[in-house]
């Protein structure tokens, strides 16, 4: 999730993380608890006789700043997944990408084994319309190996002018099947918000991601619901985060407080006691007491989980789907100066409103509903989650895998949506469940298909 601070607006980085900005933040560098040893003066000495021997015999004359900003990059890779250095290019990408318009392919990833592994397809955008899933490897990008790159420069080989193509050669599923697509790059304008009218009396929301836009166009949506679908026809609410990898921690704040007048929604806790905050719900329930039923999956992540679990909470929304990524930690932006970028540094873990970590564990649904994946699909679409992360923050030895990300491109075979339909329709959880159960009974029992002679 990202947080900000009225100084700057920040927004998603690339990966499905969490971030701060601003003063606040950089107060962090010159706090009296990091005051440097001796020991650490005697490292730091070690880093500057390396810097000179590089910098005086290397075979060829090195770029000391490539040399300053890689070594930057690898100290934060090597606390958790998602610390890392943004060059003054990257920082700026990332505001333009906060603001919901940039120009690439749109795909949120993050970089698992020196390869950049793909957390979501962004909807409507030319990554998932040439089928790029959730779990994918990427591993070369115009048939350059991405193996050695760092995720901002494999993310920088990706972008590029509006209609020049680009080849990705993707690895998937268990067996690690070689894909390879061509895809034409365009100019990503995110709409974070989507809504329709569903059945004559739901209202259909699906967030992708948490930017700017998101509350805003959420309110909007549930404005223009309330108007179309009389109060005494109103079924409710259908809120979709299915592989939404998260986003703003302020907008992930008022989608909840759009369900909710009274309570805490998150809260952060750091290292310290006295960094712990706490965000509370303000008067004013936007969906009128109206039921609401929220979809997740292995891809919905961060910002995504803030808002399943603090509705979970308080009994606010029935959650259906399968069990969510589990990144339960903020990454705080903290800027530079001038042309030297910023540092994207895990500051804090959040909790839901009962106290739940949900780093490397997710939320686990109401409703566990499985989609029926298409053969050539199967075993290729779940998602490992934060746990499978190598370098995640641990949360004890109950932590959990990831789960099934497959959203069905008809939404007359999407088996999660179909039963928060019946859910708002009055159908009971049980009798919902054991008709589910019933039909993977009948699936099993088929008879294999006997192969032609």
């Amino acid at each position: 999730m990202i947080r900000r601070t009225a100084l700057i607006a920040t927004g998603i980085a690339i990966g499905a993380g969490c971030a701060t900005l601003g003063q606040q933040a950089r107060a962090l560098i010159g706090a009296p608890a990091l005051a440097a040893s001796a020991d650490t003066y005697k490292y730091l000495s070690l880093f500057g006789d390396v810097f000179d021997k590089v910098r005086a015999d290397y075979v060829e004359k090195p770029d000391e700043q490539k040399l300053v900003e890689n070594a930057i990059n690898g100290m934060l890779t090597s606390l958790d997944p998602h610390s890392s250095y943004l060059d003054a290019k990257g920082f700026k990408d990332m505001r333009t990408q906060t603001e919901g318009k940039f120009g690439g392919l749109g795909i949120e990833v993050t970089q698992e084994d020196g390869l950049v592994k793909v957390v979501t397809p962004i909807d409507d955008t030319p990554a998932s319309r040439a089928g790029v899933m959730s779990g994918d490897l990427i591993g070369a990008i115009d048939d350059e190996a991405v193996q050695g790159l760092t995720l901002n420069q494999a993310v920088d080989k990706m972008r590029g002018a509006i209609n020049t193509p680009v080849k990705l050669t993707i690895f998937r599923g268990k067996n690690k099947d070689k894909v390879e697509l061509k895809l034409t790059r365009a100019e990503i304008h995110i709409k974070s918000v989507r809504a329709r009218k569903q059945e004559d009396d739901i209202s259909y929301i699906r967030i992708s991601q948490f930017n700017e836009e998101t509350a805003e166009g959420l309110r909007n949506a549930m404005a223009k619901a309330q108007q179309e679908i009389p109060a005494d026809k109103f079924k409710g609410y259908i809120l979709d985060l299915r592989n939404n990898p998260g986003g703003l921690l302020d907008q992930s704040i008022q989608v909840v407080n759009a369900f909710i007048d009274k309570g805490e929604i998150v809260s952060t806790r750091g290292r310290n006691a006295d960094e712990t905050q706490r965000y509370n719900a303000r008067i004013g329930d936007l969906s009128k007491g109206k039921p609401v039923v929220v979809l997740i999956n292995g891809g919905s992540a961060s910002a995504s989980e803030i808002v399943a679990g603090a509705l979970q909470d308080h009994k606010r929304a029935t959650l259906i789907g399968t069990r969510s990524f589990g990144k339960g930690s903020v990454q705080t932006i903290i800027p530079l100066g001038g042309a030297s970028g910023a540092l994207r540094l895990t500051t804090a873990r959040y909790y839901t409103p009962s106290g739940r970590s949900i780093q490397a564990k997710g939320i686990d649904p109401d409703m566990i509903i499985l989609q029926d994946v298409p053969d050539e699909l199967k075993g290729k679409d779940d998602t490992k989650g934060e746990a499978s992360l190598r370098g995640h923050l641990k949360n004890g030895d109950d932590e959990k895998s990831g789960s099934q990300a497959y959203v069905p491109p008809d939404e007359k075979k999407d088996k999660q949506l179909i039963a928060a339909i019946e859910l708002l329709h009055g159908k009971s959880k049980a009798q919902i469940l054991a008709e589910q159960n019933k039909e993977i009974a009948k699936d099993v029992s088929k008879p294999a298909a006997k192969a032609a002679n």
